[in-house]
């Protein structure tokens, strides 16, 4: 061989190892997690209401792509949790409900693969998960649900409290971790905020930030719930039951300083007295309710939206943007008055869908739009995969990695089974299992008093108003449906019967007292 020849030779491998390191090179995660965020709270979704401008969020749907059928397998918050941990499903991660159990937090967790492969890791804000945080080099997390203001935190077993709006809070402590973090490594940042998580407390700043217009109203507001069984008539999550005094914030909330209870008295204390002098009753009450709902609820979203925003900002400014993974998301959908309800923790649209937005520079076409079933159980894989690792195959979700590069495989899953457990419990939403399509979905409500089937076509009613099941023209499709359940119950290994750590611990018998007959 000529000293030309390998003089080229060595030149091309100069070159192309440099290359071949920065194509392999692990890509930064950046994981926002939202608390009860409604898709429909999102501008780049669309809503017919346009309630809200969401300008960060926007961006990273402009920039990467937005799913309009990310789906959670148990609308409720720590289950949905543990479900991005572990990328498997409550029967299989064993946390079912907010009310019983806490967190095996020494099993297969997506932060620990990650860790393992060389990543620093860290999770700062709402965690609720009972246990303490494992797999993260940095942790600090609210207790609980956590409050909105002046916050209580825990940062590796030391309680101390904060100052300050919890959503700032969060950001800043984000943003200081990624200044402090090894810039040598990759990193995962799960930044996990309380908002807008009920009792919806906006930031000082935000209060009347709709210069007191009046939201749109969805059409379902009074639905009377006809056409559907005793679950749906029996819940306990209306407007015009359930909204308390401190949901309305005839109440301030807790934690808040004398200063900050000054500003805040100030916008509400002059409403709240228009609204004591009226007297309200009835459907006058609940429009009143739902105006003073949205502009709380909406009020926590900005902040949401800002704090997307100071993130992207820090990406980009440290020149990080091109290298990382940026996925927002929340931990269930939530209603927003429709059927006249707050909450989530049903199978049916409004609460089973997410808003997910992910943006890969490099990887996903900007402007990318999906409409496959997607998973909060996906996000495991997707990030493992990104990072150069295997899959365990134990995880039940599937990597979203083809489809974010504009390839979705043919057997992508065209149905996904839904199950909700918390019942006896906050809201009186019965338990519930399901079956859900690109236009039908079939439930099972099951509890000692209430045993019954729906069956609902989205494509003929989209507000889910009427249970078809049982009807002769969809006995075909309700055939079917019952065998694809049945087949996800089997390949998912869903227990026949709830497990018993599922079901509520008994209430002891009222001791009698003595010589009682």
């Amino acid at each position: 061989m000529s000293r030309s020849v390998l003089t080229l030779s060595a030149l091309f491998f100069t070159v192309a190892m440099p290359l071949a390191h920065a194509a392999t090179k692990q890509p930064n995660i950046v994981f926002i997690f939202s608390d009860d965020h409604a898709f429909g709270a999102i501008s780049a979704y669309g809503d017919a209401r346009k309630l809200i401008q969401t300008p960060n969020l926007d961006r990273l749907a402009q920039e990467g792509m937005i799913f309009h059928r990310a789906m959670v397998p148990n609308s409720i918050c720590g289950p949905s949790r543990a479900c991005v941990l572990t990328g498997k499903y409550s029967h299989l991660n064993g946390f079912y409900d907010n009310n019983r159990g806490r967190f095996d937090g020494s099993q297969q967790t997506m932060p620990k693969l990650l860790h393992a492969a060389g990543y620093q890791t860290a999770v700062v804000g709402k965690w609720h998960l009972v246990s303490d945080p494992t797999g993260f080099d940095y942790w600090e997390i609210l207790p609980g649900q956590g409050i909105y203001y002046n916050p209580p935190m825990n940062r590796m077993g030391e309680k101390l409290k904060r100052d300050g709006y919890v959503t700032d809070i969060i950001t800043d402590l984000s943003l200081d971790w990624l200044k402090r973090r090894d810039k040598a490594k990759p990193f995962l940042l799960m930044c996990q905020h309380k908002a807008p998580h009920r009792e919806w407390a906006p930031n000082l700043k935000n209060l009347g930030w709709n210069g007191d217009r009046k939201f749109a109203e969805p059409e379902t507001l009074f639905d009377d719930y006809s056409g559907r069984g005793k679950a749906e008539h029996e819940q306990d999550m209306t407007l015009a039951k359930t909204f308390t005094d401190l949901d309305a914030k005839l109440h301030p909330p807790a934690g808040m300083t004398a200063a900050q209870l000054k500003i805040w008295n100030a916008y509400y204390e002059p409403r709240n007295e228009e609204f004591r002098k009226a007297n309200l009753q009835a459907k006058d009450l609940v429009h009143w309710r739902y105006q003073r709902y949205l502009h709380d609820y909406l009020g926590t979203v900005l902040s949401v939206d800002e704090s997307v925003g100071r993130v992207l900002k820090y990406l980009d400014d440290e020149g990080l943007a091109d290298n990382t993974i940026v996925v927002y998301s929340s931990d269930q959908g939530f209603y927003l008055g429709e059927h006249g309800w707050f909450d989530k923790r049903w199978i049916f649209e409004e609460s089973l869908r997410t808003p997910l937005l992910i943006r890969w520079p490099g990887k996903t076409k900007p402007g990318s739009v999906s409409k496959e079933i997607v998973s909060n159980l996906d996000f495991a894989s997707t990030f493992l995969e990104a990072a150069g690792q295997p899959i365990p195959g134990d995880i039940q979700g599937r990597s979203l990695m083809p489809i974010l590069q504009g390839h979705t495989p043919a057997d992508w899953r065209k149905s996904f089974y839904y199950h909700y457990y918390e019942h006896p419990g906050v809201h009186n939403v019965r338990r519930h299992y399901g079956v859900v399509t690109d236009r039908y979905k079939l439930v099972h409500f099951y509890t000692p008093d209430v045993d019954y089937w729906e069956l609902f076509d989205l494509q003929a009613d989209p507000q889910e108003l009427r249970s078809v099941y049982g009807q002769s023209d969809y006995s075909a499709t309700q055939t079917e449906l019952h065998a694809e359940l049945q087949r996800l119950r089997t390949e998912l290994k869903v227990p026949a019967q709830d497990p018993p750590e599922s079901l509520p611990v008994p209430k002891p018998p009222k001791a009698q007292a003595p010589n009682a007959k």
